[in-house]
């Protein structure tokens, strides 16, 4: 590029900078700029290329090829330089790569974690850099990241988990033409900080305590091997699959759903009262007032819907396990409202879509999400200072309490980002 050529792009750049008009894509000054130095560049790396140890062997320039290259600044074609023996393998623009800039590779990623569609991706990278991305493209630098997924899966845990929730999302899958279920499998904790954590994702066909018991035992296989209380939905086997791995874990069921339960077997004239009468049992003040509770419902209500009595008589060992904890502590684990809240985050982003492709691809769209979720979790439970010091003494020896503490007197932080207890 000339002197002149150069002078005309700076003038050009300046309008367009002075004026609001993008410097980059369809006729930015940019473009050419970035052009000529690849050029330049690749014309250096050919020369280095061509020593005098390959001219030894007979090797010498062959011309160029020329390829079309997608970048964050526009598409244009640039000229290789070729060798005779072609083992001329550049760095800058490598063989048959068309994309180049990891910034372009990271903002597809981004806008595919934030629930774009291929198409809808496609269309923003034409609107902002005049280049058409193919799907077959992004499908391949989407995929950069199952290795990180992989990694993420299998990473090491910690010992100990102070609570911990288990629960499943659903969704559609095309496997071989047909749509097909799929249940994800996360597991949400707090660790002895107070700090939230997905511990692991996991995909079945279908939520059931036989797979539980699998995601269960790779948890204990990765490094974990106490669990303080475990919080769970009514799914039959759950608690068994649980107690199996971690014996001495605090099961508590979700008070949510067994009412949700129970309300499908009582007849819409009697929910009302039926509520207000086992309002009394889970809002106890303790385990004895609720058995009080309970008994009066059930002689209240046992003989006109005995199933449902005999499911919160036949559960109430589990479902009954918040009544051991104090007031902030059952707030926290009576129900299953902390993973259901992370479910609805992972749904704003997976809601536009149908059906996933295949496994991978629900799988690559939620790991992005919790990515971008636990970005979030920078600081621990609220008061809980307060409630680790009550898990210690409950759980006597299972539970560390670190009394190091930071300079200002609170707990040191995590991660270098996260606010003091």
């Amino acid at each position: 590029m000339t002197q002149e050529e150069l002078d005309k792009m700076e003038k050009k750049a300046l309008e367009q900078f002075t004026t609001g008009k993008s410097l980059f894509g369809k006729d930015g000054a940019f473009a050419p700029l970035l052009q000529n130095f690849l050029d330049k560049a690749l014309e250096a790396e050919m020369e280095a290329h061509l020593g005098e140890d390959e001219r030894s062997k007979g090797n010498k320039r062959n011309g160029k090829g020329s390829k079309t290259l997608k970048t964050g600044v526009g598409t244009f074609d640039i000229k290789t330089p070729q060798d005779r023996h072609s083992s001329f393998d550049p760095e800058i623009v490598k063989k048959r790569q068309t994309i180049l800039a990891d910034n372009l590779s990271d903002k597809i990623i981004g806008l595919y974690g934030l629930g774009m569609s291929y198409r809808d991706i496609c269309a923003h990278i034409k609107e902002m850099y005049d280049t058409e991305i193919s799907h077959s493209v992004l499908t391949e630098i989407t995929d950069r990241i199952i290795p990180d997924i992989k990694a993420w899966q299998r990473r090491p845990l910690d010992a100990m988990y102070c609570i911990v929730w288990l629960d499943a999302m659903h969704y559609k899958v095309k496997v071989e033409g047909k749509v097909r279920h799929r249940a994800i499998y996360n597991i949400l904790g707090i660790d002895r900080n107070g700090y939230k954590e997905v511990l692991g994702m996991y995909i079945s066909e279908s939520e059931g305590a036989n797979f539980w018991l699998q995601v269960l035992t790779d948890l204990n296989n990765r490094g974990l091997k106490d669990i303080l209380i475990a919080c769970t939905d009514n799914l039959k086997g759950f608690t068994e699959a649980i107690l199996s791995i971690f014996p001495r874990t605090d099961v508590q069921l979700c008070i949510v759903h067994q009412i949700r339960n129970s309300l499908k077997y009582v007849a819409s004239k009697d929910q009302k009262e039926f509520m207000r009468d086992l309002k009394l049992v889970y809002r106890a003040i303790g385990k004895g007032e609720a058995e009080d509770e309970l008994l009066k419902l059930e002689e209240k209500w046992g003989k006109k819907y005995p199933v449902v009595i005999r499911s919160w008589n036949d559960n109430w060992e589990h479902l009954s396990s918040y009544f051991g904890y104090s007031a902030p502590i059952r707030k926290i684990i009576y129900t299953t409202n902390a993973v259901e809240g992370f479910h609805r985050q992972v749904r704003k982003v997976t809601k536009t879509k149908g059906a996933f492709t295949s496994d991978m691809a629900l799988m690559k769209l939620i790991y992005l999400a919790t990515m971008n979720i636990k970005k979030k979790w920078t600081s621990p439970l609220q008061n809980w200072a307060t409630t680790a010091q009550q898990l210690f003494i409950k759980f006597e020896g299972r539970m560390p309490l670190d009394l190091s503490t930071s300079p200002a007197g609170g707990t040191p932080r995590r991660g270098g980002g996260a606010d003091r207890v």
